[in-house]
């Protein structure tokens, strides 16, 4: 029991002493998609350690029922996967505000939105000062998410950013 206790330590640990690699102190791009239209978001972000930074994005989404401006904001740590390829995860939030079509059924009118995130994705660091990613940031209202996508929001964008 102590044996496999301690290998599970050393694992940790390993793991741990393997991620970490630096990463830019700034990024800034778009990050293009969305589960059931198109989005697009102005991203940009800063590093806050040698494995972690703080992403901000700020844009609309467009769908066939609503209208959204969103802000956004997460705290990602990086992980090195091998040699330029990285996955992250983080937490955050945001606020916005949705405009519903006419055409669409709902008894909201619109308005104010709260919401919490995740984020979990892949990218890769090219030599140059390129940075690509994919990413997958599920989203949960907690205000205002009456008629909007049922308060949970699947987000799937790719990201091209300037790295300096």
């Amino acid at each position: 029991m102590r044996f496999s206790s301690l290998l599970f330590i050393l694992f940790v640990f390993a793991c741990t002493e393997m991620s970490a690699q630096s990463i830019s102190n700034h990024a800034i791009g778009l990050r293009l998609g969305d589960s059931d239209g198109f989005g697009a978001e102005i991203s940009y972000q800063k590093s806050l350690t040698r494995s972690s930074r703080l992403e901000f994005d700020m844009g609309w989404r467009d769908t066939r029922n609503y209208n959204a401006f969103k802000l956004v904001g997460l705290h990602q740590w990086v992980r090195n996967l091998d040699g330029n390829f990285n996955w992250f995860y983080g937490v955050g939030g945001g606020i916005g505000n949705v405009n519903f079509n006419e055409d669409y059924d709902t008894d909201s009118n619109g308005g104010f939105f709260l919401f919490a995130a995740g984020d979990i994705g892949i990218e890769y660091n090219f030599d140059i000062p390129l940075l690509l990613s994919v990413d997958f940031r599920p989203e949960i209202g907690i205000i205002g998410y009456d008629g909007f996508t049922d308060n949970f929001n699947f987000d799937i964008a790719l990201g091209i950013r300037y790295q300096f």
